[in-house]
Formats: C-alpha cells, sequence, structure tokens
C-alpha cells in the first residue's frame, strides 16, 4: 500500500535485515523493543504481522499487528516506529494511515487499540492526531488508546 512516497510490505527475505539495523532516537529507546525481536515474536506467533516501512524504496521504518481480536475486543498495533534519521517527515503518520486501511480491509477491524508509555509523548501526539481516544484503559505501564472505525 501507497500513501505519498511512503509504502508498507510485508516483512521478508528482501527486507528483514534491513528492518532489524532500524534505530529509534536514544530518547525513546525505552519505549521500543528492539525491530530483531519483534520479527522473531512473529515467527512463533503466526498471527502478529511484521511490515517494513518504505520511503520510495528504502527501508526506513517498521510496524506490526495483531490479526486476531485480543483485550478491548479489538485488533492491536503491536509496533510502530520510524527511524531515527527518518522521523518529523510525517513517514509514521502516513504508514500508521496505511496500516489502519490495510486492517479495516483484510481483518474488517472495527475497533484498533495501540498501547504505549505515557510519557511517550510523541506516540500520543500521533494516535491523537489519527482519531484514537484514551479511555482511561492501562496495561502494566501502558496506556491504551482506541480507534474505532467511522462508518
Amino acid at each position: 500500500m501507497t500513501t505519498g512516497n511512503v509504502t508498507i510490505v510485508e516483512c521478508n527475505e528482501e527486507n528483514w535485515y534491513a528492518c532489524c539495523t532500524l534505530e529509534v532516537a536514544e530518547e525513546q529507546r525505552e519505549f521500543m523493543e528492539p525491530n530483531a525481536v519483534s520479527i522473531a515474536q512473529s515467527k512463533f506467533e503466526p498471527t502478529l504481522k511484521p511490515y517494513a516501512v518504505c520511503l520510495e524504496e528504502e527501508v526506513v521504518g517498521f510496524l506490526m499487528y495483531n490479526s486476531v481480536l485480543e483485550e478491548l475486543d479489538g485488533y492491536w498495533v503491536y509496533r510502530i516506529m520510524v527511524d531515527k534519521k527518518f522521523q518529523g517527515r510525517g513517514i509514521g503518520r502516513a504508514a500508521t494511515s496505511l496500516m489502519i486501511t490495510e486492517m479495516e480491509k483484510l481483518l474488517g477491524a472495527g475497533k484498533i487499540v495501540v498501547g504505549y508509555h505515557p510519557k511517550n509523548t510523541g506516540a500520543h501526539k500521533l494516535y491523537e492526531s489519527l482519531g484514537f481516544i484514551d479511555n482511561g484503559d492501562r496495561f502494566g505501564k501502558e496506556m491504551a488508546v482506541i480507534r474505532k472505525k467511522h462508518s
């Protein structure tokens, strides 16, 4: 799928290593598992769907969601990240929009849930701008925000 010059493609034998070399900014590291851990997790939990985020032909980010319903009767987004060299350009927002469209189309997702640490202000601004609402749901150290499909 494509938005402008941003695409998301399934993580595969051609792009998985590039996904593993991506890094978030230093101040974001405490909020994010390394992409290699997420990719390994997807091999043991086949309902998890990992994707490379590309700017034109270059892998610049990573995202992963679960293709089955979980807590709060929603489909959970497990990871969204953009490499520190490419942040601040709207790539994360474009990739997240593509992912939402993909989840609604492929899964019929009526409710999408994202969990993140309350101190991760960048994540908060992104999800709020895309229509995710904080209803006060908390899971351990993470808050969960929900986006319902617009009819």
